[in-house]
C-alpha cells in the first residue's frame, strides 16, 4: 500500500507521497499515469514525492499527469512546504525545498499551527533561449511571432518552458486546440507550457494555462509567474501583479533589487488514504 495525502493549490492539485515515512514508489512515473486519472483513480494534476534532502529541509519530486517528470511546480512547492510544517518534518517559519531548478526558500505565514500561505522566491526567471529552451529568436523571446499560429509569444523558464501569450479575450479554442498544439511545437524542443493572457491593467491580469504533459489545469505557480516576468519585458504590467487563475489569485512581483520572482498564495490539504500496490 501507498500512504498519499491529496493536496491543492487554487485548484492545482497532486497527489503526494511521504518518502521520509516509506520507501518512494519504485515507479513514480506509471503510478502517476494511474493515480492521476480522475475517473479510475484518485483524480489529480500528477504526481510528488516528498523525499529527504542532503541540501534543504525536503526534496521534491514532480510528475505530471502523463508521467513524464517536470523540474518545478509553484503551486506544488507551496503544498510541500505545508505538509512538512503541519506533518512535522521541519516545523520552522523559513523552509528550504530542493527542486529541479534549486533550493528555494519559502516563508510560510501559520494559523492555529497550520500553514494557509506561503510566499515562495522563485529565483531568477531564465532568459537565455537556449536555456527555457526554445529555437525562437531573442534572450528572451518578446513579442515573437510563433511561425505556425497567427499569435506573438514571450518565452521566459522558471526551472521549467512557459510561452506567454497576450490576448484580447481567452476562448477554449486557444486553450484546448492551440495550446495542445503549442506544447508540441518544434520550437520548443523540451515542450512547454503555454500561458494566455488578458492585461486588465498595468498591476491585474487574467490567465488561463495549458500545462506540459497535463492539459489545462484551474492553476499554475511557474506559468504566473512566468506571466508577470513576461508582461514586464513585454510592456504590458508592472513588476507586482495579481493573477486571477481559474482556481483562485496569486500575488506576483519581480523584484528590481534581485531579480528574483516571488509568489505569494494558498494551500490546503484535501484528504489521506492508501493507494494499492
Amino acid at each position: 500500500m501507498l500512504r498519499f495525502t491529496k493536496m491543492q493549490g487554487i485548484g492545482n492539485d497532486y497527489v503526494y507521497v511521504d518518502c521520509f515515512r516509506q520507501p518512494p514508489p519504485r515507479d513514480p512515473a506509471g503510478i502517476s499515469r494511474k493515480i492521476s486519472d480522475r475517473h479510475f483513480g484518485v483524480g489529480a494534476d500528477g504526481l510528488i514525492l516528498i523525499c529527504p534532502s542532503e541540501r534543504a529541509d525536503a526534496r521534491m519530486r514532480m510528475f505530471n499527469a502523463d508521467g513524464s517528470e517536470s523540474e518545478m511546480c509553484g503551486n506544488g512547492i507551496r503544498c510541500v512546504a505545508k505538509y512538512v510544517h503541519d506533518h512535522g518534518i521541519a516545523r520552522k517559519p523559513s523552509l528550504t525545498i530542493e527542486t529541479g531548478r534549486g533550493v528555494l526558500t519559502l516563508e510560510l505565514e501559520t494559523r492555529n499551527g497550520l500553514v494557509e500561505q506561503v510566499r515562495v522566491d522563485m529565483g531568477e526567471p531564465i532568459l537565455q533561449a537556449e536555456r527555457i529552451p526554445t529555437t525562437l529568436p531573442g534572450d528572451p523571446p518578446v513579442n515573437v511571432r510563433l511561425p505556425r499560429h497567427e499569435l506573438s509569444a514571450t518565452c521566459v523558464s522558471m526551472g521549467n518552458p512557459h510561452c506567454v501569450i497576450f490576448v484580447d479575450e481567452i476562448t477554449d479554442d486557444l486553450v484546448h486546440r492551440v495550446g495542445r498544439q503549442i506544447e508540441v511545437d518544434p520550437a520548443f524542443p523540451r515542450r512547454t507550457n503555454v500561458e494566455f493572457v488578458r492585461v486588465n491593467g498595468p498591476g491585474e491580469v487574467t490567465m488561463r494555462v495549458w500545462e506540459r504533459g497535463s492539459g489545462e489545469t484551474l492553476a499554475c505557480g511557474t506559468g504566473a509567474c512566468a506571466v508577470a516576468v513576461a508582461g514586464v519585458l513585454a510592456g504590458r504590467t508592472v513588476r507586482d501583479i495579481v493573477a486571477h487563475l481559474p482556481g483562485g489569485d496569486l500575488e506576483l512581483s519581480w523584484s528590481e533589487k534581485d531579480n528574483h520572482v516571488f509568489m505569494k498564495g494558498p494551500a490546503v490539504e484535501v484528504f489521506s488514504g492508501e493507494w494499492p500496490g
